[in-house]
């Protein structure tokens, strides 16, 4: 049995075989500065490819639709991304 098992994992890769399917899962991003629902108030700086609103909340990049950059804008947030957050305007 113990030659079975010996034989397959060579077959497999060795012990890195299991490793290579667990690749990037050990990646843990941090927690979010923002909370879904919450409003902040916020200095839209630059333009997305899309045409949304960048501004940053903490670092965490956050796009907002029909603004341009320059506007001061309360924002609520509507949607938490890995990497990045939707909000809404609330008053301008």
């Amino acid at each position: 049995m113990e030659v079975r098992n010996a034989m397959e994992n060579e077959r497999r890769g060795g012990e890195g075989a299991v490793r290579r399917f667990q690749r990037g899962r050990g990646k843990r991003f941090p927690p979010k500065p923002v909370e879904l629902g919450k409003e902040y108030d916020v200095e839209v700086r630059e333009v997305s490819k899309r045409g949304d609103g960048v501004a940053r909340i903490q670092g965490l990049v956050t796009f907002i639709p029909n603004v341009k950059p320059g506007d001061r804008v309360r924002v609520r947030i509507t949607r938490i991304g890995r990497k990045f957050a939707e909000a809404e305007v609330v008053s301008r």
